[in-house]
Order: structure tokens, then C-alpha cells, then sequence
């Protein structure tokens, strides 16, 4: 019997993308041509695999117990066939995509930007803005990197955990909230704003309040951190922000400790599985980790 490795890896990306268009622009083929490899795998599995149900197409019973099978055999012949490379940094030309909450990357950015360009200076990195739903970027492996607080629950996409980031208070400079120390009471009577990409209106920290009994106003909602501070620097109110955030304030705006044991923020790195072995992914994704977890060390909240 021939066998044809490329069957394995189309039928890796139908049974990803649930979609026979969604699978011909990942491996940048015509919707035409996909539709007849699909038909190919049918008859040299004996089954189906996709089937439609009204606008969409569903994986048979089969086609999902093969799933993790078949991208394991995909990610393994990758590996035997594509010879291991040394990188050469100097060198390399790409454009890496990070997604996090606007938070992160005002921490993130300034430094990873600046350790790229001296050791890789044909390498960009672009920014987006915190997904407003199911991440279908990274799922696709269009984002390179997202940056976000939960591990991720699809088998395709991988993760680590770097870390956690604490949440402190911030205010502008002569605030008595700045003049340790603050009692619960008195944080909670002062104004607040909040940050929130959909614009709500309350977050964790209210929730905590509400377990102890107790609320705040909150005057403002902002769908960016830096927007947040710019308010609290003008006026009398207060927002709650990542330490990280926080180091990097200058003169007219300070930070404190919270009144509230808040708990910390976890930080991960989620990638999809197609970018594991790749070795120009492996360093870009462990310089991110090494720039976030020395970006926590140095904090100190007055």
C-alpha cells in the first residue's frame, strides 16, 4: 500500500479546523483542492470523517478518536524529516505576534522590544489587544504568543506558567491614600476606576468587597490601563493595577498597598503545538518568559 504523509497532516488540519475552508488556508491550499483530499482520506479510512450538519461540519466518531493520534504522528514526522538547525540570530528575519491585556504588554513591551533588537535586528514583534472571545488566532497559529491568566483547555495549544503578578492600588502624588497606612474603610469611601476591554463597570476586586460585606464606588471604566492611570493622575480616584504596571509609574502618580489580600495574578504563555519544535518560536517564547519574570523581581510597593 502507498501511503502519503500529506494525507496525515491534511487530515490533521480538517480535524483541527472542523472545516474544510478553515483547513485549506492553514496548509495554503484552494477550498477545491481540499474538498478532494477529503474526499482521498474517506476512502483510505473507510470513513466520513466530516460531516455536515446545516452550516457547519462536525467530526464523525471516528474522526475523533484519531485526533490526537494523528497529530502526534504529524508533530513526529515533522520531526524526522525537518534536520535540527542551529539558529542564527543575527540572521533570522520574522515577525512574532503577541496578544495579552494591555496591562501586561505596557510592562512587557519596552523591554522585550529593546533585548530583540540588539541580538536580532531582523526580528519584529507586534502587540494586539486581549481576545474579545474564543481565541481563534491562536488556535490557527496566526499569534505566535498570548499572554493571559488561565492555562489553555485545547489539546493544540501548549503553555507554561511564568509566574504570577500581585495587584496594588495606585493614586496621584499627594493622595492620602500614598500616606501609610490605609484602613479598609478608607479605601473603599474614595472614588475608583476600573479597567475593562468590554467596559464593565465592576471586576475581582469588587467581588472580594462583596464577600466581606462591603462595596466602592466605582466612578469610571476604561478599556486601557494607561487611559486608568492618566484618570487617576488628574483626579482624587484610585484604580487597582499589576505590580509591574505600577514600577514603572513616574512622579505624578504612586502606588500602595492594598487594604484587601487580593490574590496574585497568574501569568501564561500559551502557543499552538505546531510552534513547539520550531527553534526560532523556542527562543522568541523564552526570552518573553525570562523579560516577565525579571520584571516582577525588582517591584517594591511602598
Amino acid at each position: 500500500m502507498q501511503l502519503d504523509l500529506n494525507l496525515l497532516t491534511a487530515l490533521d488540519a480538517l480535524l483541527e479546523e472542523e472545516s474544510v475552508t478553515g483547513a485549506a488556508d492553514r496548509l495554503h491550499l484552494s477550498a477545491p483542492a481540499m474538498s478532494r483530499t477529503l474526499g482521498r482520506i474517506r476512502q483510505a479510512t473507510g470513513d466520513q470523517i466530516l460531516v455536515r450538519a446545516g452550516r457547519v461540519m462536525r467530526p464523525t466518531p471516528r474522526a475523533i478518536a484519531l485526533r490526537d493520534e494523528v497529530r502526534a504522528l504529524v508533530l513526529r514526522s515533522a520531526d524526522v524529516l525537518t534536520p535540527e538547525r542551529e539558529l542564527h540570530l543575527d540572521a533570522l528575519q520574522r515577525v512574532f505576534t503577541i496578544q495579552a491585556h494591555d496591562a501586561l504588554t505596557t510592562a512587557l513591551a519596552p523591554v522585550l522590544v529593546q533585548r530583540v533588537a540588539t541580538v536580532a535586528p531582523g526580528v519584529r514583534v507586534r502587540f494586539l489587544g486581549e481576545a474579545s472571545g474564543g481565541n481563534t488566532e491562536l488556535g490557527r497559529g496566526v499569534v505566535d504568543l498570548e499572554i493571559g491568566s488561565a492555562a489553555p483547555v485545547s489539546p493544540s495549544i501548549d503553555h507554561e506558567a511564568v509566574g504570577t503578578d500581585e495587584l496594588v492600588g495606585v493614586a496621584r502624588a499627594g493622595h492620602p491614600m500614598l500616606s501609610a497606612p490605609i484602613d479598609l474603610e478608607q479605601w473603599v469611601a474614595v472614588p475608583h476606576v476600573v479597567v475593562s476591554r468590554r467596559g464593565r463597570l465592576r471586576d475581582r476586586v469588587d467581588d472580594h468587597l462583596e464577600s466581606v460585606g462591603r462595596s466602592r464606588t466605582v466612578v469610571s471604566s476604561l478599556a486601557a490601563t494607561g487611559a486608568a492611570i492618566e484618570v487617576v493622575r488628574s483626579t482624587d480616584a484610585v484604580a487597582v493595577v499589576p505590580a509591574s504596571v505600577a514600577a514603572r509609574l513616574d512622579d505624578g502618580v504612586g502606588s500602595f498597598r492594598l487594604p484587601v489580600a487580593l490574590p496574585p495574578v497568574p501569568i501564561v504563555l500559551a502557543w499552538h503545538r505546531q510552534f513547539t519544535a520550531d527553534v526560532a518560536h523556542r527562543w522568541f517564547r523564552a526570552l518573553t518568559g525570562d523579560v516577565l519574570r525579571s520584571e516582577r523581581d525588582p517591584r517594591r510597593q511602598s
